[in-house]
């Protein structure tokens, strides 16, 4: 039975083809072709500097002038030219009961340019011994972490590091072979305590996974950015839009923020409220003076779920997970935008965006509007009820 899609992806091919070109190539730079469908990503040096939909035909050169710019690709060049400092990382991955995603990532990091000292796979009571295999196969510490919840895994792979500095990834994506040197490059001012990647698509194979990458996705740019204490005091009424700073499949820490702003929090995070973990520890960062960086030359793929269900199910979590964080960065911070977004500015949006559907009809950008709304109302009752409960 063939699932059901928004009206606005019914004409959409699938799958919808992701294509990569160089700028110093000659199909770029003399405009020779057209480029018909699909997402296209031009690269610079190897790194992407830039990308874009196309539903039509369109002149490859004038494309890549539109949306390439140059200051991107200069940017890209300096990074490439930064000696590298910090060298004592680890590589950090959680995960359960996904052997053949977590080999897919394994064997992207002996391609490393920065070869981490150490990898640490945390086993997240997994039901077989297959993701144990697949770690030691490939030279991992394994640890097991028998309490269900992403961040009592990810708090576990913390405590067994022994390096400096720290990187996650997660078992759903393949890294390029500069990620991890150019995540480390970033930490170049004491004050920077974590370091975030771009996060492109690995496949658009599906309507689902289409959906993700157009509303959900993690992508956030090809600018750098630095958040730190000015931006956190310029949001002081309203929520610190901290999904702007990275996605947690892609970022790296150093150690000694852990000690002093504490763990992840094992109330938000898969297997709990079901997302938004990594968000409110950066946020606890900038509210103890730290600064974040978003360094889009620090690339990886994601591999997003491809049937409409699952989908569904990770939106309604994605929810829940927003909106008990909201509570918990207000438990931490006393900071009453965290309120306001909760109260306010996430129901009116719900409300105008049900308007806009019972108008136009569901479409892409509020096809899962069921599932935000709900999972919005049980992420408060979730943590409401773990008020008091030990963050880790």
């Amino acid at each position: 039975m063939r699932e059901p899609i928004p009206a606005d992806l019914k004409d959409i091919r699938f799958p919808v083809p992701i294509r990569y070109l160089d700028l110093a190539s000659a199909e770029v730079d003399t405009g020779s072709s057209a480029l018909s469908e699909g997402l296209v990503i031009f690269l610079s040096d190897g790194l992407p500097v830039g990308q874009a939909y196309v539903d039509k035909p369109e002149n490859t050169a004038a494309l890549a002038l539109r949306v390439v710019q140059p200051e991107t690709v200069e940017h890209a060049h300096q990074v490439a030219q930064i000696p590298l400092k910090n060298h004592d990382v680890s590589i950090l991955i959680c995960t359960k009961d996904r052997p053949d995603e977590l080999a897919r990532c394994l064997a992207s990091i002996p391609r490393q340019s920065l070869p981490p000292v150490e990898i640490v796979v945390v086993d997240n009571a997994s039901a077989g011994d297959g993701t144990r295999r697949v770690a030691e196969a490939a030279g991992a510490t394994y640890v097991r972490e028998d309490r269900i919840g992403l961040d009592y895994a990810r708090n576990a792979a913390v405590r067994a590091a022994t390096t400096e500095f720290v990187a996650f990834t997660d078992d759903d994506v393949v890294l390029h072979e500069r990620w991890l040197e150019n995540l480390m490059k970033g930490f170049d001012q004491p004050e920077i305590g974590c370091v975030t990647g771009l996060v492109l698509p690995g496949e658009l194979s599906t309507p689902a996974q289409l959906i993700f990458e157009r509303h959900w996705g993690f992508g956030r740019g090809y600018r750098r950015r630095d958040f730190d204490r000015h931006f956190y005091r310029s949001h002081k009424r309203h929520k610190n839009p901290m999904s702007m700073v990275g996605a947690g499949a892609s970022q790296a820490f150093r150690r000694k923020v852990f000690d002093e702003c504490g763990l992840f929090d094992v109330r938000l995070g898969a297997g709990a409220a079901g997302c938004s973990d990594d968000s409110e520890f950066w946020d606890r960062l900038l509210h103890h003076g730290h600064t974040c960086r978003y360094e889009p030359t620090a690339v990886s793929w994601h591999f997003h779920r491809k049937d409409m269900e699952g989908l569904a199910k990770q939106i309604h979590q994605y929810m829940k997970g927003h909106v008990a964080a909201l509570l918990i960065q207000y438990q931490n911070t006393g900071k009453l935008g965290n309120l306001r977004r909760m109260l306010m500015s996430l129901p009116w949006y719900h409300l105008k965006r049900f308007a806009k559907r019972l108008e136009r009809g569901a479409t892409s950008d509020n096809f899962f509007l069921k599932e935000e709304v709900l999972g919005s109302l049980q992420g408060a009752f979730y943590l409401l009820g773990r008020w008091k409960m030990q963050p880790w």
